[in-house]
């Protein structure tokens, strides 16, 4: 049990205690029987390597590995005879490649298993290989040009790639086994509901050797009367309220619900309550006399599902976000440097203190980040807390932090917050942790405004561009705004991203609700 695990548990049997509750407390996973989707560690800072990128990246890199080592080979010590020839060539090279893919597709060398067995996926690898080479040879030969290919060449090729690839699998194997041991290539699941219908579930998804999560819990509104405090060997950990806190202090990436399909208003309560999590939502119809097309199912193993909701970026989304993040925020540091360099001096000689200002905020997922800006304001009038608005007119800001805060020169740090992986380029803007809106706190104000935390926050974002930024006096400012940041979300693309950011500089030339 990892310590922010502990400490989840830990608030909330203090709650229950404080509230004079009654339930079972948390029981000790320790005293659980572990059976085969046991999780192996509960990673609660760690992330997901998604199997589907760590497959393609295995992919792309033996693709390369063949074709370049299939180049050297024959740059080195085939003598150029002409064009016709050089394609033949080429065209080996890059077929060979093509057709070791296929061939380890075919059997199975790409799916996450064959990571963790060295010795018999590389006894695959040498058979895929194997027919490779013996399929270029006999193309070539009923081609009737063999007498163009040297055999010395081919022969090296081969002994060569075998021996590449058998290092390439071994750090694949090693690194595959390290993520497996702190559980970054399977899917932590937690159930949703107990009682009879969660047992045959996880009966059916250990049954199923392509399950690809480990099962952490039980949660289930319901109380020990009626709920054994374990369930198939996995305890019950709380209600669906402690649920949402265990899940903002420990990774998790997927909830089965096991609710019957036909209780409606049960479930559309229960989303609401689940919506605001980063998370695949997923309903279970194990052992349900309803039948739809098969199109309409989803699976773990062989045991199907119905999707209700989907983590907004994903597998290889992630990584597109992430370099577009990461190149566009390096190029903005490097460009804007000069600028941020006057900003700093004219923040320096305008008044004391520090140049830069730290404001907690919330991040993805409701963690705490330290977002960083140019001081706008005098040090006795900062609200490190953002519980006091900036308005029109506002004493506290120096006449350096007017033009600032107008312009948004006072965000620029941000992108290091980009490039340290706190924010995004684009999402929804962070706010402060007693941020208002009139005189409720945002998330009293707004109904699920916690979903707008499903996905990292950005420097810019969607609402910004559309004029609901600023101060924020009334609650149908900052409804306005969640509603523009839920929008985002849904319709998530690189182009999106990219739009906004062109949008960005228009946005700021008007300065509306910026003071």
């Amino acid at each position: 049990m990892s310590e922010l695990d502990a400490a989840a548990q830990k608030r909330t049997a203090d709650r229950r205690a404080q509230q004079g509750g009654n339930e079972t407390p948390f029981p000790d996973r320790r005293k659980a029987p572990r059976p085969p989707l046991a999780e192996i560690r509960r990673g609660g800072t760690l992330r997901l390597m998604p199997p589907v990128v760590v497959s393609g990246v295995v992919r792309v890199v033996e693709f390369l590995l063949i074709v370049l080592l299939g180049l050297a080979i024959y740059l080195s010590y085939v003598e150029y005879e002409g064009d016709r020839t050089h394609l033949f060539y080429l065209a080996a090279i890059f077929v060979a490649a093509l057709g070791y893919m296929m061939i380890a597709d075919v059997f199975s060398l790409y799916q996450v298993p064959s990571f963790n067995t060295f010795v018999p996926s590389f006894t695959r690898v040498v058979i895929a290989w194997t027919i490779v080479m013996a399929g270029l040879m006999s193309i070539a030969f009923f081609s009737k040009i063999s007498a163009d290919f040297s055999r010395v060449w081919i022969a090296t090729w081969y002994v060569s790639g075998l021996g590449v690839l058998f290092v390439e699998r071994l750090l694949v194997s090693v690194m595959a086994r390290q993520w497996l041991k702190e559980g970054r290539l399977y899917r932590r699941a937690v159930i949703v509901g107990g009682g009879p219908e969660a047992e045959n579930l996880i009966k059916a998804l250990e049954a199923s050797a392509d399950a690809d999560i480990r099962i952490v819990g039980v949660f289930d509104d319901r109380g020990a009367d009626r709920v054994a405090p374990i369930i198939a060997g996995y305890p019950k950990l709380g209600n669906i309220n402690e649920l949402v806190e265990y899940a903002r202090t420990s990774r998790l990436d997927l909830l089965i619900v096991t609710l019957p399909i036909t209780a409606e208003q049960r479930l559309l309560h229960l989303l609401k309550k689940l919506q605001v999590l980063p998370v695949d939502i997923r309903l279970s119809v194990h052992g349900s006399p309803l039948r739809f097309r098969p199109r309409t199912y989803s699976y773990i193993g062989n045991v199907p599902f119905i999707d209700l909701t989907d983590k907004p970026i994903a597998n290889w989304d992630v990584v597109k976000k992430w370099l577009f993040d990461k190149i566009v925020a390096s190029i903005a540091v490097v460009a804007l440097a000069p600028v941020m360099a006057l900003i700093a001096i004219a923040v320096k000689l305008d008044s004391k203190g520090p140049v830069l200002f730290k404001q907690k905020r919330l991040g993805f997922n409701n963690e705490t980040i330290g977002v960083l800006k140019f001081r706008s304001m005098y040090v006795e009038g900062e609200s490190p807390d953002g519980l006091e608005q900036v308005t029109r007119d506002d004493p506290r800001v120096t006449r350096v932090g007017r033009i600032l805060r107008r312009t948004s020169l006072d965000e620029l740090p941000q992108f290091f917050n980009v490039l340290k992986g706190d924010l995004s380029l684009v999402g929804p803007r962070p706010h402060a942790l007693q941020s208002k809106a009139a005189d409720k706190l945002y998330h009293d104000a707004v109904d699920g405004y916690f979903a707008r935390h499903r996905v990292k926050p950005g420097v810019t974002g969607w609402a910004q561009i559309n004029g609901w930024r600023g101060e924020t006096d009334t609650a149908e400012k900052i409804e306005r705004r969640v509603e523009h940041d839920l929008y985002y979300i849904e319709n998530w693309s690189v182009m999106f991203d990219l739009y906004i950011l062109l949008m960005t500089p228009l946005a700021l030339v008007r300065g509306e609700n910026a003071y």
